[in-house]
């Protein structure tokens, strides 16, 4: 009875030493949601840095000089066509006036005594009392005092003309900017330093530039034979403002440069935006988002991707249902995905999520279910 329990006590002995050296069961593949890819047509949006102008940015310069006898607005102001700016003191340019009139009643005053000269000699030739030298002496000196009128005339018109500009009123609507000049100061046609800048802005130009690899690509987008006939088929542009907010108003590109920039290689275009509440000012910034249409593209969602050493992958899976981290070739987005070139291609699956923890052949477990609400999220 002894020598039995001896033995089973060494059988479970081997037992238990079999059992620990056991290899422990493999892990069960993780279950990961994958995509099928499918082509489609898109739209990418590119940003592009831009620059805000108002459709008129004039300089406010005197075109007399003078001292400022008094500044009729205030910096940022909204002024309208017409109104006065700034008062410049008219007393020199009123006396220069009076000075000329002065000039004009003279000369009217010459004429009529050459007239009458001409007028007294006249009968003396004829009755030949006197040479008609004489008389024709007299009707020489008629023409020059007729002429001293004219001359007179554009001296008055001249003086008139200058006190006007002691009144320096607004070429056009817009905002007033800086006021460097104030009350009492010294000015003169020639300042290098304006009065001021005034801003129409019902309306801004918005300037950005394209490469000269994107222009080719953005003309082959529209229908015409013409660049004229291109941009009357662009769609509406969006501004997006320094805040990374889009501008409420969509604008229209109006204007392509006619020559690349021999520096930058970059072709400036024009979007021109609404503007009526002022809420964009010359000077500002911003980036114009520009669509681009592409044909049978490929999309896959942002957040299938990793990025390693600036290169970005996707988990592939094969029918094995093994993965294999493959580099793709991003060209664009459109909203949350990425529009692809080389990589992938249609028909080919890639892991939606989870794919930070997954390595090189790992086997998954496909979640076919989750490939249609993927794919209507892509679409999206």
């Amino acid at each position: 009875m002894k020598k039995v329990t001896f033995l089973s006590l060494i059988a479970l002995f081997f037992i238990s030493c079999a059992d620990k050296n056991a290899a422990p069961p493999a892990p069960e593949a993780p279950k990961l949601p994958v995509l099928s890819i499918i082509n489609e047509n898109v739209t990418t949006e590119t940003e592009y840095p831009a620059s805000i102008q108002g459709t008129v940015d004039v300089e406010i310069r005197p075109q007399v000089s003078g001292n400022l006898d008094r500044v009729l607005v205030d910096e940022g102001a909204y002024v309208n066509k017409g109104q006065t700016l700034f008062k410049i003191n008219e007393r020199p340019f009123r006396e220069q006036l009076n000075n000329a009139l002065a000039s004009l009643h003279a000369a009217e005053a010459a004429l009529i005594n050459a007239q009458l000269e001409v007028d007294k000699l006249a009968p003396l030739v004829q009755n030949k009392v006197v040479s008609d030298y004489q008389l024709k002496t007299a009707k020489a000196s008629q023409k020059i005092a007729a002429a001293n009128i004219e001359q007179a005339r554009a001296m008055v018109a001249s003086a008139r003309i200058n006190l006007g500009y002691t009144n320096v009123i607004a070429p056009v609507s817009g905002y007033i900017g800086r006021l460097p000049k104030k009350q009492g100061s010294l000015v003169s046609a020639t300042d290098i330093e304006p009065l001021t800048t005034l801003s129409d802005v019902h309306e801004v130009f918005v300037y950005f530039s394209l490469s000269e690899t994107d222009f080719i690509k953005f003309k082959s987008q529209y229908n015409g034979n013409t660049i004229g006939d291109k941009i009357k088929n662009l769609p509406p542009v969006t501004l997006i403002l320094a805040d990374n907010n889009a501008y409420a108003k969509s604008g229209k590109i109006d204007m392509v440069d006619g020559q690349f920039d021999k520096t930058t290689g970059a072709i400036t275009l024009r979007a021109t935006f609404p503007n009526a509440n002022g809420t964009l000012r010359s000077g500002n910034t911003g980036k114009i988002r520009l669509g681009i249409n592409h044909d049978d593209a490929i999309l896959i969602p942002q957040s299938a991707t990793i990025e390693m050493q600036d290169k970005v992958f996707v988990f592939t899976l094969n029918k094995e249902n093994k993965v294999s981290k493959m580099p793709v070739s991003i060209i664009g987005k459109s909203g949350t995905n990425y529009l692809v070139s080389e990589g992938v291609k249609s028909g080919d699956q890639i892991v939606l999520s989870g794919i930070d923890k997954l390595q090189e052949g790992q086997e998954i477990q496909p979640q076919k279910a989750a490939v249609e609400v993927a794919q209507i999220i892509t679409k999206k």
